[in-house]
């Protein structure tokens, strides 16, 4: 697998509903950062599913550089 396209070099922050599942974007190829648009179909990416279980905010990778799929973990930083 390729490294994925730096989509943003900033997490996302994201309002979240508990009981939904989110599909972030791994390929960075999405227009509709940082969740999956069905952009990855032409890479070796696949979306990470991820189920929120309180409201929140929280701050997605954009980057997707990150060890914490799919949350930012500060490796935009060194980009």
């Amino acid at each position: 697998m390729g490294n994925a396209n730096v989509a943003g070099k900033a997490p996302i922050a994201v309002e979240v509903e508990a009981g939904k599942n989110y599909f972030w974007c791994s390929c960075g190829h999405s227009a509709n950062q940082p969740f999956c648009d069905g952009s990855h179909k032409t890479t070796d990416f696949k979306p990470v599913k991820w189920e929120c279980k309180e409201d929140g905010k929280k701050f997605f990778c954009a980057c997707k550089q990150t060890s914490g799929q799919p949350f930012c973990d500060g490796s935009h930083k060194d980009l």
